[in-house]
């Protein structure tokens, strides 16, 4: 437990630096629309193809991070995100700036992706992807009270990703020369769980895209719809994170009690319901209402997503390719949303969106119950017919570390065959009821077989 906490800080901090970009999304797709001279559907656009860029560098890593080791890839893309957002923000020209765009997105995922390689061989992944998007959180959060009153234009949003990445580099030469070992001590090299993790792949995909369609918005949303000035929708902006990270800590400190699939599904409808209240924002307390309602279970949710993508494969291989299969939705959503705003009107987009989010909360949740186990409390795990395994631990007097402790997944079962001619060998009468024994007064948990 010890070396635990201090393996998984350097994680935590890469996996900052690489999500920010999607974080600030908001304010740069608005300010490229307005100090650019850009369209919300072109703003929009530059947006997914950063979000593309970065889900490229995840597809290109999955399942090879372990081969080139943490450090060179993390390092190669923290230094192209400060090239690449830096040059977008020296820059006033709309091509420099969308390749700075694509080469800092590439950075930013390459950096995800090892990040999320090095959570999912962690001994407790939920625990440390929260942790991740605490980081990330107050960093945005900061950084939206900040930037409104700084100006610089579209600059400030670009150079404030360049400079997270600059500052997270030195804890790079704390990840090793090896991801971290996880709880197995083999991994196959075939992908485990490939029905289970295309279908979550595939759910994170329209998920994330439904979410980024509004968040990409949202900052369009409170200035136009609502009527807002920048300073007071960056202020809400601060505010939504600051409960998405209160969401996140209730998050940690529930853990796995409930397993996956009830905080997946039940936090999936309340976002629904957020989104279809925040496109319809016409003041500033439903625009607040919903901004923070949805910020507060969004990162929840998402923390047990990755969570369950990276319980599907200690190696993380799942991780990596769900996280860059939401990383395109994210990249999709920003334009979408732009589409839909400027084609229906911001109210019928949060509908739509709202409905597509429900309609992906069924699928997702099902491989969460599959595939998440249930909680180990009293009652819940049974071996053919016998006694529940946590409640013997407890009324029994077991040896501790003998049995998972509450709240643990459960463990599978595993079958022993035994030769045919053994197997005819074991009769009834070689067996006695397990009881007191002679006259110590000691208890037997396994009768003895004759000698044989």
């Amino acid at each position: 437990m010890s070396s635990r906490p201090r393996a998984a800080w350097p994680l935590v901090a890469v996996f900052t630096a690489g999500y920010l970009a999607a974080y600030l999304l908001p304010t740069i797709v608005g300010r490229l629309s307005s100090y650019l001279g850009l369209s919300a559907a072109q703003a929009g656009l530059v947006g997914s193809v950063l979000l593309l860029s970065s889900a490229s560098a995840g597809f290109c890593l999955a399942g090879r991070a372990e081969t080139y080791g943490p450090q060179r890839p993390v390092r190669i893309g923290l230094t192209l995100a400060a090239l690449g957002y830096g040059c977008a923000a020296l820059t006033a020209s709309v091509p420099l700036v969308v390749m700075g765009v694509m080469v800092g997105g590439f950075g930013s995922g390459a950096a995800t992706a090892v990040a999320a390689a090095g959570i999912a061989a962690q001994r407790d992944p939920h625990r440390t992807s929260t942790l991740g998007l605490l980081s990330v959180s107050a960093t945005a959060g900061v950084l939206y009270l900040t930037i409104p009153h700084l100006g610089g234009g579209h600059r400030l949003p670009f150079a404030s990703i360049a400079l997270v990445a600059l500052l997270v580099w030195p804890a790079t030469s704390r990840l090793g020369g090896e991801m971290p070992a996880g709880p197995d001590v083999t991994a196959p090299g075939r992908l485990p769980h490939r029905r289970s993790g295309l279908v979550l792949a595939g759910g994170m995909l329209v998920w994330s895209m439904a979410q980024n369609a509004l968040w990409g918005v949202s900052s369009r949303i409170g200035l136009v719809q609502a009527g807002l000035s920048e300073v007071t929708v960056g202020a809400v902006f601060a505010a939504a994170l600051g409960a998405g990270l209160l969401g996140v800590m209730g998050a940690g400190v529930l853990g796995a009690r409930l397993g996956r699939a009830a905080p997946i599904g039940l936090g999936t409808m309340i976002i629904a319901a957020s989104i279809v209240l925040s496109s319809s924002a016409g003041d500033l307390g439903s625009f607040a209402t919903g901004e923070i309602l949805w910020n507060t279970f969004y990162p929840v949710v998402l923390s047990y997503l990755i969570g369950l993508a990276a319980s599907l494969d200690v190696r993380g291989r799942w991780a990596v390719l769900a996280g860059s299969a939401s990383s395109v939705g994210v990249a999709c959503g920003p334009l979408l949303g732009s589409v839909l705003s400027e084609a229906s009107g911001y109210p019928v987009m949060g509908l739509l969106l709202g409905a597509v989010t429900l309609l992906v909360a069924a699928p997702v949740t099902a491989v969460a119950l599959h595939t998440g186990g249930r909680p180990l409390v009293p009652g819940s795990v049974r071996r053919r017919g016998g006694a529940p395994a946590a409640l013997l631990a407890v009324t029994t007097g077991a040896v501790p570390g003998a049995v998972p402790r509450l709240g643990a997944p459960e463990q599978a079962v595993t079958e022993i065959s035994l030769p045919e001619l053994r197997r005819r060998r074991l009769v009834r009468s070689a067996f006695r009821t397990a009881g007191a024994a002679g006259g110590d007064g000691q208890s037997n948990a396994y009768a003895s077989t004759s000698d044989r």
